[in-house]
């Protein structure tokens, strides 16, 4: 036989079949299962997306940026780079960072999804939106890690939103990423309610390469995956275990960035 529904032997040797019939397969999902929107249950044309009223909603991070944490400045890009009132007296122990979203409105709602809701959809596009944001600081050498949670904390979750995030930026830049490069060396209380101070000194030598990885760290840039930004106490802690383990260089990318004490 010539062909098959159609298509020529080359086309089906070449997967033409498998691709039609996967998006045939698409198609019917979408008609019993209509995509709805990453934030709300407004239907959309495709998975994964927002719908327009929660995307005029969304906070994205355009223009003019803390260099350091990646908050909203006002400015004109040119004037690149520059740093907000908190990085001009914190010590940050990173280079770069980089943030999608300004935590708050639906930026907040899809966080907690992601991170309490079992929501792993929103991780794919929240990491494209990260990697626009983190693109210029990509090497050829970047490995790409999340924040790690404490065991007990992974047990009772069951997942790192962080690594889902790093996961999903690694493939959207073609970067490797290492769910456990870091690991967390002692059980921490949570950071909430906690003073600026007390979050890092909560941090404190909680966070190290993990023993088998270390070695992967020497001498290659890592760019540090978390959800979201406050302080930066865990940041700060990450990247010191970073350059204990010979990192050349550290950078910083969060999913959305809080710009005001909550």
């Amino acid at each position: 036989m010539s062909s098959v529904f159609g298509l020529s032997r080359g086309e089906v040797k070449g997967g033409t079949l498998r691709s039609r019939a996967a998006g045939l397969g698409r198609a019917v999902l979408d008609t019993l299962y209509p995509p709805h929107c990453l934030a709300c249950d407004e239907a959309v044309l495709e998975p994964g997306t927002l719908c327009p009223a929660c995307w005029g909603k969304t906070p994205f991070i355009v223009g003019l940026s803390c260099d350091k944490c990646g908050a909203p400045q006002h400015g004109d890009p040119a004037e690149a780079p520059v740093l907000c009132d908190d990085c001009l007296t914190i010590a940050r122990p990173w280079t770069h960072g980089r943030a999608a979203l300004e935590y708050g409105d639906v930026a907040r709602n899809l966080v907690l999804a992601l991170k309490h809701g079992d929501r792993h959809d929103i991780a794919k596009p929240a990491g494209q939106w990260l990697a626009r944001a983190v693109r210029p600081l990509i090497r050829d050498d970047t490995l790409i890690a999340p924040v790690p949670l404490h065991r007990w904390r992974l047990f009772k979750r069951r997942y790192n939103q962080s690594a889902l995030l790093a996961r999903a930026l690694g493939q959207s830049l073609n970067r490797p990423s290492i769910p456990d490069l870091l690991v967390r060396t002692r059980r921490t209380t949570t950071q909430d309610g906690r003073t600026r101070e007390g979050r890092f000194e909560n941090l404190q030598g909680a966070i190290a390469a993990h023993p088998r990885h270390g070695p992967r760290i020497t001498g290659r840039h890592i760019l540090l995956v978390d959800d979201v930004m406050t302080s930066g106490a865990t940041l700060a802690a990450a990247t010191e275990a970073c350059f204990l383990s010979g990192a050349d260089d550290v950078d910083v990318a969060v999913l959305t960035r809080v710009t005001r004490d909550l």
